[in-house]
Parts: C-alpha cells; structure tokens; sequence
C-alpha cells in the first residue's frame, strides 16, 4: 500500500487493500462469530432481581408523636441523609454476613480453595449492588443463576433493613436511658438533700430546688421518649416494589458477545495484514 499524508490519502490503496482481502476477512468474521456463539452458549445465564424502597424519616418516633412542639413529621418520606444512611447500611458489612451466613453463599457459589472468604466477598459485591434512585429511593438489585434466589436474596437484604435499623436505635437507646437513669437520680438525691436541709435558704432555696424539679421533669420526660425507642419495633422503610423471579435473563447478552468478538477479531486480522502488505513492498 501506499504512503499517504494529510489530503493526500489515497482511496483507492484502501478499496484495493479490502478487494484483495475481503475473502479472508469474511472468513475471519464468520469464524469468530462461531466461536462467540459458542463461547456465550457455554456462559451460564444470571437473572436480575431487584426490589425498591423509600427510607422512612429517621427522626424519632417517640419525640414526633409525645412533643406537640415538634415540627418534623416521622411519617414523611425520608430526606437524602436517611437515603445515604440506608445505602450505607445495605452495603455494609454486617448486611453482607448475615446474608451470606443465611443463605450459604460459600456452597451456593461452590467457593473453593485459598482465600475463601476474599472470593465470596469479590463475588458477594459482583452480584448485589445498591443504588440510589431518582427520586430518593434505593434499589437492591442481585444477580443469580437461580431467579428465585436472586429474587429472595434482595427481599431477604429488604427486611434484613429493618432488623439492622432495629439494633442499632435499640443500642443507643440502651445507653441513653441508662445515662438518663443516673442523672435522675442524682437530681432526685440532691432535691431530696436540698429539702432535708434544715439551714434557712430564703427565697434563692426555693428557687434553686423549683429549677433542679424542673429540671428532673424534663429529664423524666425525655427518659419516657427513649424508653419508647427502646422498646418499640417499627420499620424503617416503605417497600415499593417487591422482588419476583426474572423469566428473562440478565446476562450474558449474547448477540453483544457475538458482535463485539467478531468485529474484534476482524479489526486484529486488518493489523495484521497491514503489516503483512508493509513487509511485501519492502
């Protein structure tokens, strides 16, 4: 072929190159596209589950219902914080245990040799996403050889949402009552000194012990909201779409598989008979 620069290029070496090698490069094409045929026939198909749902606002339950002065409505479809705080929380760790622990993924992916927990977690992430909607709303998708697999594990990370939203308000609820049980009692003790106190404090007494029942009112008070926190099971999100078993599989798509291995191998074949041609006119 000849050298061509710039404006210079020269058509007719190109409609040469093609009338003298479109043989071989039919060829090359119809062989490849038997081999990607073949290559995604043996591929095993995954389908696609995925189940959609809206995290409730994250304030609290008790304070919305028992404070009339608390404008923020725990009914209300949660903001984009209680969305990041329920990606968060599907994609974490202690969601990937129990769900691999529930459903025996080390058997169900047939995981073997060194590293067995390295290759279900590679494998875990490869199959399960989690994703933010348009509209605020975070889908769980989960590919599967087994549609209904696909479908229970993403149904199974749904509900297992709550549970974890369950623990870790129940724990913080723990610990505040506790602090607040301290607190109230040492308030009640030193009410019940100030009372005891047999020296004349005047008015400033009277004053100091209606402050410090004050203070044990509103403490008593905000101890009442967190025991309710404490023992209160609600769900943490709104289920929009459920999962249900794909009939149509997700992966692999075989005429890209086809398209993109027969183009490939025709695009190598054309490099190389290029070089080819070069060293002929040397």
């Amino acid at each position: 072929m000849e050298k061509t620069f710039g404006n210079d290029y020269d058509h007719q070496a190109t409609i040469r190159f093609f009338r003298r090698w479109w043989k071989v490069l039919l060829v090359v094409f119809v062989v490849a596209a038997i081999v990607s045929l073949g290559i995604s026939l043996i591929i095993k198909p995954y389908y696609k589950s995925s189940a959609v749902i809206f995290p409730t606002n994250s304030n609290r339950l008790s304070k919305a219902v028992m404070d009339y002065h608390y404008s923020l409505d725990f009914m209300d479809y949660g903001i984009e914080r209680d969305c990041e705080y329920a990606i968060q929380i599907l994609s974490s760790k202690r969601m990937m245990h129990a769900v691999c622990d529930h459903f025996n993924l080390m058997e169900h992916y047939a995981i073997r040799g060194a590293h067995p927990l390295a290759k279900l977690e590679k494998q875990y992430k490869g199959n399960i996403t989690v994703k933010r909607t348009d509209f605020l709303g975070v889908e769980i998708g989960v590919l599967d050889q087994d549609p209904q697999w696909a479908a229970d594990i993403a149904n199974y990370m749904a509900t297992m949402y709550d549970t974890l939203c369950r623990e870790i308000h129940h724990d913080r609820a723990v610990s505040a009552a506790e602090v607040m049980a301290g607190a109230c009692a040492a308030l009640e003790a030193e009410i019940d000194s100030l009372s005891k106190d047999k020296a004349d404090g005047g008015k400033w007494k009277e004053e100091l012990i209606k402050d410090k029942c004050n203070q044990l009112a509103d403490l008593q008070t905000r101890a009442a909201q967190t025991a309710v926190d404490r023992d209160l099971s609600v769900s943490y999100k709104y289920s929009v779409d459920i999962a249900t078993p794909a009939d149509k599989k997700a992966y692999p798509k075989r005429m890209l598989i086809v398209l993109a291995g027969s183009l490939g191998a025709v695009v190598i074949c054309i490099f190389g008979l290029l070089i080819f041609a070069k060293k002929e006119e040397e």
